[in-house]
């Protein structure tokens, strides 16, 4: 019974292919790694004829220039409005004018009956660079990948932190094009991107934690 109890206890982390965070990069099982831009969205559908063919013709041109594999990642999730109208309750009955507080009111509720119409989503976009240690020749790179030796491991991060920013360069300068914002996401935005992403429906990520070192999650109420 101890046996089984033993190989039944195990974590998330057994099942994904994350082995650690150093910096901006992501550290991958099998000697791989990648690192993470995040991009702004634009509204296309608002732009003229010819910026629309001007996105279109830079978009066709950063594929084109791309000598390395990238994945682009679209995340959608519904939007919770609960902490934003609770705000609102707040800020109307923080007011002394009566006139702004009733108008705080009719926005809240049109808020909350927008949201119970419509679904409301929150659309990211994110452009994965990956990396693997066969990128450095496989007789060279072989041992150095796979090796628990602290010193060899500090190579391969290093060899990958040098060629994934060498990428992530590239990519940046193609997006400016595209007059689109984009950053590399640093340590604690990765940790909170991945707390989103593997336990989406029973944690919620505090929104106002953008800012700050460790993303704060609590579990939802029963």
């Amino acid at each position: 019974m101890k046996n089984t109890a033993q190989k039944i206890h195990a974590t998330t982390q057994k099942f994904t292919e994350i082995e650690d965070i150093s910096d901006d990069i992501v550290l991958l099982s099998g000697g791989n790694a990648c690192l993470m831009i995040e991009v702004t969205s634009t509204n296309f559908a608002l732009l003229s004829i010819e910026e629309q063919n001007s996105k279109i013709y830079s978009y066709a041109s950063l594929l084109n220039s791309l000598s390395f594999s990238v994945q682009i990642i679209i995340i959608s999730k519904k939007l919770d409005v609960t902490s934003y109208l609770k705000l609102l309750d707040i800020e109307a009955k923080k007011t002394q004018n009566k006139l702004l507080s009733e108008q705080i009111g009719l926005y809240r509720d049109f808020v909350q009956e927008l949201v119970k119409v419509n679904t409301v989503l929150d659309k990211k976009f994110y452009i994965c660079i990956p990396y693997s240690y066969l990128e450095k020749g496989a007789a060279g790179a072989a041992g150095t990948a796979m090796s628990k030796n602290s010193n060899k491991q500090q190579i391969f991060i290093d060899q990958a932190r040098a060629s994934l920013h060498s990428k992530a360069e590239s990519i940046h300068s193609q997006l400016s094009r595209l007059n689109l914002r984009a950053k590399t996401l640093e340590k604690e935005e990765l940790i909170k991107l991945y707390y989103e992403v593997y336990n989406d429906g029973y944690i919620e990520v505090n929104q106002a934690s953008d800012n700050i070192k460790n993303p704060v999650v609590r579990k939802e109420e029963e």
